[in-house]
């Protein structure tokens, strides 16, 4: 239900249902944990590139036919606690390294709330995105009434939570979801620039930074500031600080090996 590959220093992760629009099943969700883990324990990966099978769908979220076969074993307490994993993508697990998300098309629910965990988001034209899940009478559960009132105006975030309503790749890029919009047999080589260019840069140094952002996105300034203060101090004994400003005056490429 997932692929998952590596390859200079890259990870790809490919939501592989594309007969149910890479709908996310309890597989899915498990075999998605496990490819974040591994991105983030595996020295040699630097970035991952999240996307989906096919050409219609990146996810259209939660597959809502196994949600209606579970409920009845739900509600008559029959199915085990541990049905998901304790820490998720979208909530609890995370990882520092940078996560690029290739919106192949439709994105919804669960699906747009994977992309929203990711850093960098790039939309193929054709993509539509929204949070479906008011239309069927549930709610987001995976982070979409919290991350998308902060990543885009909050009334704009409120009309797409609240209508339910799809929104056009253009129209996430003119609000910011998205940081580019490309046509669809440009989206895996945008998002393998966006990467390679991302590991141009010290992978310590990205990781650090990322941390920074988002620890201190839940702190108040002043305790934000002594966080990235703390976290700067640290870099400055790797390698790798050593390396950036030797091959500057060096006039050379810096050669960064994440130590």
């Amino acid at each position: 239900v997932v692929l998952y590959e590596k390859k200079d220093r890259i990870a790809y992760i490919t939501l592989n249902r594309p007969e149910v629009l890479n709908a996310i099943n309890q597989e899915t969700v498990w075999a998605l944990t496990e490819a974040w883990i591994d991105v983030r324990d595996d020295p040699d990966v630097w970035a991952a590139i999240l996307t989906g099978a096919g050409d219609r769908a990146f996810s259209a979220g939660a597959d809502l036919k196994e949600k209606a076969m579970l409920r009845p074993k739900i509600e008559a307490g029959e199915l085990p606690q541990d049905m998901y994993p304790p820490l998720l993508p979208t909530r609890g697990l995370e990882v520092y390294k940078p996560f690029i998300a290739a919106i192949n098309g439709i994105a919804t629910g669960g699906g747009l709330e994977i992309a929203l965990a990711c850093d960098i988001r790039i939309a193929a034209e054709h993509a539509q995105l929204g949070q479906r899940e008011v239309v069927q009478g549930i709610m987001p559960g995976w982070g979409g009434t919290q991350r998308l009132p902060r990543f885009v105006p909050f009334s704009i975030a409120m009309e797409i939570l609240l209508t339910g309503d799809f929104i056009s790749a253009e129209e996430a890029y003119r609000i910011g979801l998205v940081n580019k919009v490309v046509p669809a047999a440009e989206l895996m080589p945008a998002a393998e620039a966006m990467a390679r260019r991302i590991n141009e840069n010290g992978p310590l140094a990205v990781r650090a930074i990322k941390e920074a952002v988002y620890r201190g996105m839940r702190m108040p300034l002043e305790d934000a500031l002594h966080l990235e203060r703390a976290l700067a101090q640290n870099l400055n004994w790797t390698e790798d600080a050593k390396e950036g400003p030797l091959a500057f005056t060096q006039k050379r490429k810096p050669e960064y090996k994440a130590r």
